[in-house]
C-alpha cells in the first residue's frame, strides 16, 4: 500500500491504535464509527471487595505504547520514505539511549504493576502501531525489527517487569512464511517466549485467506518447532467504517474464533495454541450461538477447540468478566489487562481505572485455585518458555 499526499487523516483514537493521536496520516484510515453511549437506566456494577491476591500475576496482554519519541521520529522518516525507499531509515541507525528506554516505561506501566499488584507482563509492540497494511514486505519487516529490538530492550534492562513477545513482518497478500526469520531470531536470540499474528493485514478489508487456510501453514509449522503460542491480534483499521479498538478489535476476535470453528486446523496443528485477547470478542456472550452453529454444521463440539484456543480478561467491566468466567472453562482464560492501551479512564460507576482488571479478577465468584490458574499457573502453562525465563530474572524459583 502506498501512502498519497492526499491520504486523510487519521480519527482521534486511543493510545493503543496509533504510534500519537493524530501522529501519523494514512496509518490507520478514516475510522468513524463511535462507541453507542451507555444506557442512562443502567445500574451501577460497583466491584465486590475481596482481599488482594498477592501471588504471582502475570499480565499475558501488554503493549509498548509509551514509545521514546525517537522511535516514533524513525517511523515517520520510515512513511515518508515508503515512495523513496532510498531515503528509507535502516533499522539500525534508531539510536536510544538505555535511560529513555528506562524512562519510557518508568511512570506508567512500571508504576501500575507496582500499584495493582501485577508481577509482570508479557511485552509486546503496540498493536496498533504494527501497521502492516502500510508499504511492503520490506517496509513491515525493517518495522517490525525495529520493534522488536525495543521490546528486547525493556525486557533485558527490566527482566522482572517484561518479557518480550514479538510482533511480525506481516503484510497483506504476502506469505506468512516471510514471518518465521523474524520469529526465529526473536525466540532463539532474543528469549522471546511468544509472537502476536495478525489475522487481517490489510487493516479491516480481510483480503487474505482465513487463518485456516494452508497460506498460513508455514507460520504455524514454525510456531510448533519453536514451541511458543501466538496471540491473535489485529492492528490498526484503515477501514472508515470500523473503530480501531470498538469495532475492528473485537471484529478480529470474534471472527478468528468462528474460523477455528469451521476448520480442521488443529487436527493438523494439534499442539498449536492461540490466544484470542479482548475476552475473545463476541464469543462468550454468544457461547450458545457458536455452540448451536458447530452442531448444525455438523463440526465438533467447541468444547475440543479450547484445547488449542484461550482467552484473556481484558473485559473492562465486572458483569463481562463475571460471564467469561461463567463460560469458558478456567483452565482456558489467561489474565491480562491491556494496560496503558485501550481505555485509560476511571470508571465512574466504580471510581476504579477501566483496564484493572486484576479487581474484577479477585472479585470474581471462582475458587482461589482457579483465580491462581488465570492469575499465572495457565501463562506458565501455554507459554512453555516463560517459566525460564522468571527463574532467569529471579521471579520464580
Amino acid at each position: 500500500m502506498m501512502i498519497a499526499d492526499s491520504d486523510p487523516n487519521p480519527p482521534n483514537t486511543c493510545t493503543c491504535c496509533l504510534p500519537r493521536r493524530g501522529f501519523l496520516r494514512g496509518l490507520a484510515g478514516g475510522g468513524v464509527a463511535a462507541l453507542a453511549a451507555q444506557s442512562a437506566s443502567a445500574q451501577a456494577q460497583p466491584v465486590a471487595e475481596r482481599a488482594s491476591y498477592t501471588g504471582l500475576v502475570i499480565d499475558c496482554h501488554g503493549h509498548y505504547t509509551t514509545e521514546p519519541p525517537t522511535m516514533l521520529t524513525w517511523r515517520k522518516r520510515q512513511i515518508d520514505a515508503i515512495n523513496d525507499p532510498a531515503q528509507s531509515p535502516a533499522p539500525s541507525s534508531l539510536t536510544v539511549s538505555d535511560d529513555e528506554v528506562r524512562a519510557s516505561v518508568a511512570d506508567r506501566q512500571v508504576k501500575l504493576q507496582t500499584a495493582r499488584g501485577i508481577s509482570l507482563a508479557l511485552f509486546s509492540p503496540r498493536a496498533g502501531g504494527m501497521g502492516h497494511h502500510i508499504g511492503n514486505a520490506r517496509t513491515s519487516r525493517d518495522w517490525s525489527i525495529v520493534s522488536n529490538d525495543m521490546i528486547h530492550r525493556v525486557a533485558t534492562l527490566m527482566p522482572r517487569n517484561f518479557v518480550g513477545v514479538c510482533q511480525l513482518p506481516q503484510s497483506p497478500g504476502v506469505s506468512p512464511k516471510n514471518c518465521t526469520a523474524e520469529l526465529e531470531r526473536c525466540v532463539r536470540e532474543l528469549g522471546f517466549v511468544g509472537c502476536n499474528v495478525n489475522p487481517d493485514p490489510s487493516g479491516g478489508y480481510w483480503t487474505d485467506p482465513p487463518l485456516s487456510d494452508r497460506f498460513w501453514y508455514p507460520l504455524w509449522e514454525k510456531m510448533v518447532e519453536l514451541d511458543v503460542p501466538g496471540m491473535v491480534h489485529v492492528s490498526a483499521s484503515a477501514n472508515p467504517n470500523f473503530h480501531a479498538t470498538g469495532a475492528h478489535y473485537m471484529n478480529g476476535d470474534t471472527t478468528a474464533f468462528m474460523q477455528f470453528v469451521t476448520s480442521d486446523l488443529f487436527k493438523d496443528f494439534p499442539t498449536l495454541r492461540l490466544i484470542i485477547p479482548h475476552g475473545g470478542g463476541a464469543v462468550p456472550y454468544h457461547w450458545g450461538r457458536y455452540r448451536g452453529l458447530a452442531q448444525d454444521l455438523k463440526r465438533p463440539p467447541i468444547s475440543e477447540l479450547m484445547r488449542n484456543v484461550f482467552f484473556d480478561t481484558c473485559v473492562y467491566h465486572q458483569p463481562g468478566i463475571d460471564l467469561l468466567l461463567k463460560v469458558v472453562p478456567t483452565d482456558n482464560v489467561l489474565f491480562a489487562s491491556e494496560m496503558v492501551g485501550a481505555v485509560n479512564g476511571i470508571d465512574p460507576e466504580t471510581g476504579y481505572a477501566f483496564d484493572d482488571t486484576k479487581r474484577y479478577v479477585e472479585a470474581a465468584a471462582i475458587p482461589d485455585a482457579d483465580r491462581a490458574k488465570i492469575f499465572a499457573r495457565n501463562a506458565l502453562r501455554i507459554y512453555p518458555r516463560l517459566a525460564g525465563r522468571l527463574t532467569a530474572a529471579g521471579v520464580m524459583p
